[in-house]
């Protein structure tokens, strides 16, 4: 199964092994190490734009604090960076 081509859903996720938590930590972690320091509006859009199946929709506040909890260490490195520049 393509996921890039099948709609996310909770049915084909599940279908290949994956629950919706450990799905959307990591599909949050992954946006947080690419795109780190969205506001909440720019979080959830992205959630509706990869899940945009409405048996997903419950775990959007999930897929926030995930990716919230992604970026401290982000943001942690980036001060320890500037603080040695």
């Amino acid at each position: 199964m393509d996921l890039f081509v099948t709609e996310n859903r909770p049915e084909s996720c599940s279908a290949l092994g994956l629950d919706c938590g450990t799905c959307t930590r990591r599909a949050a972690s992954s946006v947080a190490s690419i795109c780190g320091g969205l506001d909440p509006q720019g979080v959830e859009q992205i959630f509706f734009q990869l899940y945009s199946s409405p048996g997903c929709r419950p775990m959007a506040q999930a897929f926030e604090l995930a990716y919230l909890e992604a970026t401290v260490p982000i943001q942690i490195a980036a001060m320890a960076t500037a603080a040695a520049a």
